[in-house]
């Protein structure tokens, strides 16, 4: 992940063995936390997906849906049938990470507001200068 300077402090290296710019970064994006809790509570389907998550393209949900695949947290099935039913679950993996961001979610949504003031606080001093 990291190594350190002379003086102790962590020195983050560009390489694919940093798990912060590896796994934390690609989960870290503007949809994919909100996939993995839209399917905490069981598959579903691609439109449903889409009509749960306001202002996802298609585009952009069948990427970050492929994304996830990729690193194992989501498991996309295809049945055999006509037309053809595809359906999205979280993997073990998955489940593990939702659980894990949880408490992140939950600090967000306990300090919103205080975060939103903060930026217009900083925003309306920005504005003065």
């Amino acid at each position: 992940m990291s190594t350190k300077d002379k003086k102790g402090k962590k020195i983050f290296l560009n390489t694919e063995d940093c798990p912060i710019r590896n796994v934390v970064a690609q989960i870290g994006d503007k949809w994919s936390i909100l996939i993995l809790f839209s399917l905490v509570d069981g598959s579903d389907r691609f439109n449903s997906l889409k009509s749960r998550i306001e202002g996802i393209s298609q585009r952009m949900l069948t990427q970050t849906l492929r994304d996830l695949e990729r690193d194992g947290f989501v498991k996309r099935t295809v049945y055999p049938q006509v037309p053809v039913k595809v359906e999205y679950e979280l993997t073990e993996l998955g489940r593990g990470l939702a659980k894990s961001v949880w408490g992140l979610v939950s600090w967000a949504d306990k300090h919103h507001d205080d975060i939103r003031e903060a930026r217009c606080s900083y925003d309306r001093e920005q504005c003065s200068r």
